[in-house]
């Protein structure tokens, strides 16, 4: 059995000046504090002797392992990324970094924000420009309805607001 994965497609290489300095101070915190702690755990761990039935240094070597894979992912991202920090000539559509509020049929509201893909985060409602729910919204105006194919099928929703100065609160 192979671990050939076929290629996924490139994302967009779009990020809010926010997103940019979350992942600027994530990889200063792998490179400068995580990693000398888990390469001095790593040290001390092989210092005990047979590496071979060693659960403490096997897991700092993977432990080490996964942050060195992130770190040269973020450097090698970051100089990619374009910072999208203007607003658009339009304010009243919804565009790459809008804040904007849907409804569904059902009446269930869902406040959203369009960011890049380096960004997403389904607990702050932060989803991907490559989503999508994020492809069907974009130019939309409030009150405009569109449908959108989504993994649990076709849904409808409607436009209740749209922000570029920040978060949109629940009423």
């Amino acid at each position: 059995m192979s671990r050939w994965r076929p290629a996924q497609a490139a994302s967009t290489a779009l990020i809010t000046a926010e997103g940019q300095l979350r992942l600027k101070a994530e990889l200063d915190d792998l490179w400068r504090v995580r990693r000398p702690e888990v390469v001095k755990a790593l040290a001390a761990a092989a210092a005990e002797g047979d590496r071979s039935e060693n659960a403490e240094y096997t897991y700092r070597k993977k432990q080490l392992g996964e942050i060195d894979r992130r770190v040269r992912y973020l450097s090698k991202r970051l100089p990619l990324l374009k910072v999208a920090d203007t607003k658009p000539g339009d304010c009243g559509a919804i565009f790459f970094g809008a804040w904007f509020t849907i409804e569904d049929e059902a009446g269930n509201a869902q406040h959203l924000r369009i960011v890049g893909p380096d960004e997403t985060d389904a607990a702050m409602g932060y989803i991907s420009i490559d989503s999508p729910l994020a492809r069907a919204a974009l130019k939309k105006h409030v009150d405009d309805e569109f449908d959108a194919e989504l993994p649990g099928g076709r849904r409808r929703f409607a436009v209740v607001a749209v922000s570029y100065e920040g978060p949109i609160r629940a009423e």
